[in-house]
This record gives structure tokens, sequence and C-alpha cells, in this order.
């Protein structure tokens, strides 16, 4: 025993170690308690959509702005070299799909 502990300071460090003791394993209880383990699993699956989404989204915003840039200049005027082609692409695929619609009720 070390010189100058008294009886009553080795109790009261018991005491302080017991109280330490019972709040670590309080914490320990908390975290491997199934609410807990099922409410972190969950919270990281969010996080990982949430990020997925993100990515997705950026994704998008660039192919939109990628494509945007093929069919409008910089300054926001439309580039009609290469939109008449695409609509009369797009006038001739719909009126094909049309015709053969209006070809099969009449059959």
């Amino acid at each position: 025993m070390p010189q100058g502990r008294t009886p009553a300071d080795i109790e009261a460090d018991i005491i302080s170690r017991r109280r330490e003791l019972a709040a670590t394993l309080d914490e320990i209880a908390v975290r491997v308690h199934p609410r807990t383990i099922a409410g972190d699993a969950k919270a990281k699956a969010a996080a990982a959509v949430d990020r997925t989404a993100g990515r997705a989204y950026v994704a998008a915003n660039r192919a939109v702005a990628d494509v945007r840039s093929k069919f409008v200049d910089e300054k926001g005027s439309p580039r009609l070299e290469r939109v008449v082609p695409v609509a009369v692409v797009a006038v001739v695929v719909v009126g094909g799909l049309f015709a053969l619609s209006a070809r099969r009720r009449h059959r």
C-alpha cells in the first residue's frame, strides 16, 4: 500500500472505479443493443443511398449539360445546324410510328 493512503482513500477509489466500470458497461450495453445495431445499419444504408443518389444527380446533370452544349451555343442561342436535322429525324420517326399505328388499326 502506498504511503499516505488511508482505508477511506482506498474505499473511495474502489467506489470511483465501480462507477466508471458501470458507466463503461452501460455504454457497451447500448452499443450492442439490437435497436442500436439496427439503427446504425439503417443510417449507413441511408447514407449510401444518399451518396449514390447524389452521384447519379451529378452524372445526370453533366449529361444534360453535355447534350445541351451540342444544341445551344455559349450565348444560349440554338445551333440550327444541329437542331434542324434532329427535329427532322424526330418528325420522321413520329410520323412513321403514327403511320404504323394507323395501319394496325385498319386491319
